[in-house]
């Protein structure tokens, strides 16, 4: 793997110098855009509104609309925004990771210490395994501040990326009901449907099925095949009451 940021992991007064690496891969096809009458390729072009001419990749800059002008945003004004950041994630608290709502996770980076028998990052990774803790830190990837989780995934320390509480949107724009009343059995039934699917979670039983499928009929359509577009079925639906969709999945579940 290629490393994609260097730097180090602040840890009180102790600096352990990291490499970053990206933990997550795409599983989507690599699909080109063609013109539908030839199979050209079609391609993209940085055009300027006013000569109409293409701009060379090294003349173009990073601009925000300030009233009626634009203010232009260099490299320096990046880094100079956070510069103490700009190369050190630093844990600024420890946290339950339990406690970070999933709603917040965004990707994942695995580090690997940047000299050999790093003690300090030995610790560090046996100290979050023993606490059950998670580092909170923040620092600058590709000019932009990100607020990431420090926490152990068996031999390695894994930096995931977080969202900032103001991304999320306030559920208050939501039409939500606040006066549906469940009743005891009918929770007591929900609780037990639960219990029953309820397993260890295995993601490696998991796949992208999707990506597969597509890929199959690709090959298909290679050997000049016409591919089975699969249906379709809908289940049949088992009344209104819910109580009894409950128990009919339950008894489902048993039969299974």
């Amino acid at each position: 793997m290629r490393s994609i940021w260097t730097g180090s992991i602040g840890f009180g007064l102790v600096s352990i110098p990291i490499k970053l690496f990206s933990a997550v891969q795409e599983t989507r096809l690599d699909l080109d855009m063609l013109d539908s009458r030839d199979h050209a390729h079609i391609k993209f072009q940085r055009v300027n509104e006013n000569t109409k001419k293409e701009v060379p990749y090294d003349k173009i800059v990073k601009g925000y609309k300030y009233d009626d002008d634009y203010v232009i945003i260099e490299d320096a004004d990046f880094e100079a925004a956070a510069p103490e950041k700009s190369k050190v994630i630093e844990i600024e608290s420890f946290v339950d990771v339990a406690s970070v709502n999933p709603m917040y996770y965004e990707t994942s980076y695995y580090t690997e210490p940047a000299t050999k028998k790093n003690k300090a990052y030995a610790l560090l990774l046996a100290a979050l395994k023993k606490s059950g803790k998670a580092g909170l830190a923040r620092f600058v990837l590709r000019s932009t501040e990100s607020l990431c989780i420090v926490h152990p995934v068996d031999k390695d320390i894994v930096v995931t990326r977080i969202r900032f509480q103001q991304q999320i949107r306030d559920q208050g724009e939501l039409k939500l009901d606040d006066d549906v009343s469940v009743s005891d059995k009918e929770l007591k039934m929900g609780l037990a449907l639960i219990e029953q699917y309820a397993e260890p979670l295995d993601l490696s039983k998991y796949k992208d099925e999707y990506h597969n499928e597509l890929m199959s009929i690709i090959e298909q359509k290679a050997k000049g095949k016409r591919p089975t577009i699969k249906k379709l079925k809908p289940k049949a639906a088992k009344g209104d009451d819910l109580y009894d969709q409950l128990m009919s999945s339950l008894n489902v579940k048993k039969g299974a």
